[in-house]
């Protein structure tokens, strides 16, 4: 835990010095994938364990909610991005874990709900966690796009996603705090290409 050696400002000089080494083309690759998903009317399906698990939460609700404006919020004719946590039902991830193991609490879910075409984001800081990988394998199989989105030396999941966002760190902490700085951005430029603001104002959807 690099907060424990170093001083607050140390610490976020630390930060700051990990998002130069991003490699920038993931980034908007992933934003293109959640738009093309959006207009083709395709599932995103996010999963990750711990403090993973909480930025796949996050990521959800705000790509589910946040990329609407607020004029749109009672228009039901307005498309919406379909998307989904897998790491919210609780009972059903109690359910295979307890009675068939946790390796297969995802995998088990995108088999009920995912089609070719849908998306995955699987995001493990290590990147070796066998829940995740399970259900990279199995999508990769069924023809969705998957995501790995890793830290550390990015694990065996770096090479299993069809595509990857991996933040070149050892410390967990400041991983999932880029990852989820980045899935930030993310939403803030699939609200623009949505809502046709900002960068994207004038273009046609």
């Amino acid at each position: 835990m690099l907060g424990a050696h170093l001083t607050p400002a140390n610490y976020l000089r630390r930060c700051a010095e990990v998002f130069e080494t991003l490699d920038l083309t993931q980034v908007t690759s992933l934003a293109d994938d959640i738009y093309a998903a959006y207009e083709a009317g395709k599932f995103v399906f996010i999963c990750g364990n711990g403090g993973s698990g909480s930025n796949s939460s996050h990521f959800c609700e705000d790509l589910g909610k946040s990329t609407l404006d607020r004029k749109d919020f009672l228009n039901d004719e307005r498309k919406r991005l379909k998307v989904l946590s897998l790491t919210d039902n609780t009972p059903y991830i109690l359910a295979w874990g307890n009675d068939e193991g946790f390796d297969r609490v995802f995998v088990e879910q995108l088999k009920n709900l995912a089609s070719p075409g849908d998306v995955l984001i699987a995001i493990s800081g290590s990147g070796n966690s066998p829940n995740i990988l399970n259900a990279v394998e199995w999508a990769n199989r069924k023809g969705l796009t998957t995501w790995g989105i890793t830290g550390y030396t990015g694990g065996k999941l770096q090479s299993l996603g069809l595509k990857n966002l991996h933040v070149p760190l050892d410390d967990m902490g400041i991983v999932e705090c880029v990852h989820l700085t980045v899935f930030h951005w993310i939403l803030n430029d699939i609200y623009g290409r949505i809502n046709q603001v900002g960068r994207h104002a004038g273009q046609s959807t």
